[in-house]
């Protein structure tokens, strides 16, 4: 079996198995999370003054190092900074096995221990090691890795524990209730922690300055392992120093509500070690604080590198740093929901954030068993409080990817004359034909209507599956035989002249809408011309999206070049950029910037809008509703007429656009219900591979259940969501424009 037909496999093992656990916890902090941080007046604030406070850290992170060094062993610490995780856990052993004889270690919750493997270090010399976090204890009894940053049990359903405790414990009464299980696990982790002989935590934060360091846990047992023992060693990778604990404040309010959806996590522990406290004598019951003992107290300070100051070197992986470990970006992914932190995770972290940390610590090898399971929907971008572009990093991250994977040696001679792309001899095949759709769709254009029965041809989709990877059971678009650009030259051109027009505005056509959906295009003109609009639908290029979206970096920045050469006359003129497609106005308004001069993303980003977006402008500004179809005037075949079902796209969403569909609908007296689910699981091309397919229709499955019986017009931005959402209902809907622009 193929390493991919074996993780095709295991996505469908583990959507079975702790899928359902996973989509409602997940879930759960999702909406948490929009409920908290609706709360907080300066939530943006709060977010870019935690990103610049992290910028700043990292930039200065080599003395930062030392100066926490200086403060740590001033306080009477000591610091060890380890190269990588061997180095650290030598020292590790070497100080609990060795110097203080240790029969148990006790430990709260720590990735960067998880990261490093320490457990196993300590267990191979002889060290019994006790993980007081209730969830990494119901792991480290069923043998089994953490599936989520932040609760890493969360794969587990309630009668799963139960059956587990009772299987490994056999007690007289067996719990069974969330409060059973919680006391029963207590009980047992309170006698354990009595008997250790060392502490082990993480540290969320540590201040340069001071030495103080912050623990953010939903339970108390980071209090219980710093205070239970004389020895208490904290393991955290460099990037968690900041400047000082006034720096503390923004990742207070934001952690929380990030990760569980928390207005305050339940306990955020400040301590400057060593602290002074009493050591507790537990068999002592007279006197069970010692005066004085706490004179006594050791503290070590492990900081890890691991790869992390060679990523800080990185342009591209550096904002990985700046991550707080919160997994919202876990919590907002639609994949993510569906399979957990087992499939879309690598050696340690898990979600979106984790291609960065994985190829920076493990390498790429391990980043690319599961970077395509990142769809670069940017669902996570807004749910992330320091503002990591985490679908840059894993877009980077396959470019590398593809790049050490191809075989420059392999003359692909067919592409080099068909496709007009920028990657390397030897590039995977399918990601070759994804990355160039431009080009397929063009011929499949010109060529139609024999292209589109030649798709449909069982053998020739059976070859498509083998070679490029395209599911069969899918249905493929049918290319339209007349291009929008070539109808609206055809038909003569703008029907509003500029003397007569209150705007003028160019129709980027994208590829989808110029070779596919014809239709919506041409609803896009009507619409803009009922408003006055003189309109123009030059002839561009595709915007770079599907390159992009396959790791096919250096392709998309061409692409970028040659649309923004394009439209920068038309900006220059004057004329409004009206986009119909979602994903490419998120092209010109997000990833341009990667590929453009500061100052041409910044004129064509604010010069480009969605198409909904901009009719909400006109008739805010004055223009006439009159123009467009209210629902009096009918929607078609539906007969419910003014009643509306809408999803918006992911990356409308993200680039705040969704909701101006909804406004102009609502405006013309249409009754609109929004989907619930942010992101319908087609992502563009991946859920077209064979080996996601069940996986894209999972994390689809909501909107069949939102909107599945309704009797509502279906109605969605996207063609991506279009196309997903005719595979779920059965009936394919309409772009938001075709269903308020004037009939033909």
């Amino acid at each position: 079996m193929s390493s991919d037909a074996a993780k095709a496999d295991r996505i469908r093992e583990l959507m079975a198995t702790e899928g359902d656990a996973v989509a409602e916890n997940t879930r759960g902090f999702n909406e948490g999370r929009y409920e908290s941080t609706s709360r907080l007046d300066d939530y943006e604030e709060l977010k870019g003054e935690a990103r610049s406070i992290k910028e700043d850290a990292i930039a200065r992170l080599p003395e930062l190092i030392e100066e926490v060094k200086e403060t740590v062993e001033a306080n009477g610490g000591t610091v060890y900074v380890a190269d990588d995780a061997d180095d650290a856990n030598r020292y590790i052993t070497e100080l609990t096995a060795e110097e203080r004889d240790a029969d148990r270690l006790v430990k709260s919750k720590s990735m960067t221990s998880e990261e490093i493997e320490v457990n196993e270090a300590l267990e191979a010399e002889g060290v019994d090691v006790v993980e007081t976090d209730l969830g990494e204890w119901v792991l480290q009894v069923a043998d089994e890795a953490p599936s989520h940053i932040v609760a890493p049990a969360i794969h587990k359903s309630r009668e799963g524990i139960a059956e587990l405790f009772e299987e490994r414990f056999d007690p007289e009464d067996p719990p069974e209730t969330a409060e059973e299980l919680t006391m029963f696990a207590r009980e047992r982790l309170g006698e354990l922690i009595e008997d250790a002989d060392v502490g082990m935590t993480g540290a969320n934060f540590i201040a340069a300055d001071s030495g103080t360091m912050m623990l953010v846990t939903s339970e108390g047992n980071a209090r219980k392992t710093v205070t239970a023992t004389d020895t208490h060693v904290a393991v955290a990778g460099v990037e968690k120093i900041v400047p000082s604990a006034e720096e503390f404040a923004p990742f207070v309010e934001l952690i929380g509500r990030s990760g569980t959806g928390q207005d305050v996590t339940s306990y955020i522990s400040t301590l400057t070690p060593p602290v002074d406290s009493p050591v507790p004598d537990f068999e002592d019951d007279d006197e069970p604080l010692a005066d004085g003992s706490g004179d006594d107290r050791d503290f070590h300070l492990v900081l890890i590198d691991n790869g992390r100051l060679a990523m800080r070197e990185d342009e591209e992986l550096k904002e990985t740093l700046y991550c707080i470990r919160c997994s919202a970006c876990s919590n907002s992914c639609g994949n993510f929901q569906s399979v957990g932190g087992h499939a879309f995770g690598g050696e340690t972290y898990s979600g979106g954030i984790a291609t960065g940390w994985e190829a920076g610590i493990e390498g790429l090898d391990t980043a690319a068993e599961f970077n395509d399971l990142c769809t670069g929907c940017s669902r996570c971008v807004p749910a992330c409080p320091v503002e990591i572009d985490i679908p840059w990093i894993n877009t980077v991250v396959r470019d590398r990817i593809n790049r050490g994977e191809a075989d420059p040696g392999q003359t692909d001679w067919m592409f080099e004359e068909l496709v007009p792309d920028e990657e390397p001899a030897g590039l995977d095949l399918g990601t070759r034909i994804v990355g160039n759709y431009e080009t397929l769709a063009k011929w499949g254009s010109r060529t139609a209507p024999i292209a589109n029965r030649l798709a449909d041809v069982g053998p020739l989709r059976a070859l498509g599956e083998r070679v490029a990877g395209i599911d069969r059971r899918r249905d493929l678009p049918d290319f339209a035989s007349q291009s929008l650009v070539d109808w609206f030259e055809a038909r003569g051109g703008a029907a509003v002249s500029p003397e007569n027009a209150s705007r003028e505005a160019v129709l980027y056509p994208d590829t989808a809408t110029n070779y596919v959906d014809v239709d919506r295009g041409k609803a896009a003109v009507r619409a803009l011309e009922a408003m006055d609009v003189h309109v123009r639908v030059p002839d561009l290029p595709g915007s770079g999206r599907p390159p992009l979206s396959q790791g096919m970096v250096s392709t998309a920045a061409a692409k970028a070049e040659d649309v923004y050469a394009g439209l920068a006359t038309h900006v220059d003129a004057g004329r409004d950029v009206v986009v119909i497609e979602p994903s490419d106005l998120g092209m010109f308004r997000r990833e341009y910037e990667k590929f453009l001069p500061e100052a041409s993303h910044e004129r064509l980003a604010d010069a480009s809008y969605d198409v909904m977006e901009y009719l909400f402008g006109l008739l805010e500004n004055g223009g006439d509703p009159a123009g467009l179809r209210a629902p009096t005037a009918g929607t078609g075949p539906v007969a419910s007429g003014t009643r509306v079902a809408y999803h918006p796209h992911c990356q409308a969403r993200t680039i705040g656009v969704g909701e101006h569909a909804t406004a102009v609908m609502e405006r013309l007296g249409y009754d609109v219900r929004t989907s619930d689910t942010e992101c319908c699981g087609m992502a563009g091309s991946f859920g077209y591979k064979h080996d996601y397919y069940e996986l894209s229709m999972d994390v689809g499955e909501p909107i069949r259940e939102q909107f599945g019986d309704t009797d509502r017009t279906v109605v969605a931005a996207g063609t991506s969501c279009t196309e997903q959402i005719d595979a779920l209902l059965g009936d394919a809907p309409m772009h938001p424009v075709q269903l308020v622009a004037p009939r033909e």
